[in-house]
């Protein structure tokens, strides 16, 4: 396995893989100043190989690289996660330790289901979503491409939240929220539009 992106969010992938009994070959890093992670080697080159994961937690960065890198992707899943044989986790997508997929949870491409968060039966999330630590989806709820939910948040059943928008840290999500909204609060409130 391979990585792109050589810092903090690959040191988890790393830790990960080291789980489920993969080892990671090198990593791949702009930063020239980096030449190795936990005992790997960072290159600096753009022949990259595969399989691949994309280790930037920035959604917008690995939408982007995705689209550049026409590349088998991986998927990493930690041995402490549980996840439902009826629950699907899209390719390039990282499953942290501690986090639970319920039955018929779809999880898209390159997304990120951190330390301890919850995504109930039933749920969609689209491509390039970042559930963060120890928040819960309850079920039926769908989350569009590219949005952040921030840690200890909770989306109650059946919400909708848009695409590319950011909900606060600690919010508590009771009502449909649009594309591209910062949202924040108990009970969750819209902020502001946030730009294309």
């Amino acid at each position: 396995m391979y990585l792109f992106g050589a810092s903090g969010h690959a040191k988890v992938i790393m830790d990960i893989l080291k789980s489920q009994g993969i080892e990671v070959d090198a990593l791949y890093d702009e930063n020239e100043n980096i030449s190795e992670l936990l005992g790997k080697p960072v290159l600096h080159h753009l022949e990259i190989a595969s399989p691949l994961i994309i280790s930037i937690g920035n959604n917008n960065i690995r939408k982007r690289l995705a689209e550049n890198f026409k590349l088998e992707y991986g998927t990493a899943i930690h041995s402490s996660a549980i996840i439902s044989t009826y629950a699907s986790v899209g390719a390039g997508s990282v499953v942290m330790q501690g986090a639970i997929i319920q039955s018929c949870a779809l999880v898209g491409k390159h997304c990120i289901i951190n330390t301890g968060a919850t995504v109930d039966h039933d749920c969609e999330l689209e491509d390039y979503v970042h559930i963060s630590p120890n928040s819960t989806l309850c079920g039926n709820v769908f989350v569009g491409e590219g949005t952040h939910i921030g840690a200890g948040s909770v989306i109650l059943p059946g919400v909708k939240i848009g695409k590319w928008c950011v909900i606060g840290a600690g919010s508590v999500v009771a009502k449909d929220i649009p594309d591209r909204m910062l949202a924040v609060g108990n009970r969750c409130k819209i902020i502001k539009t946030l730009g294309g």
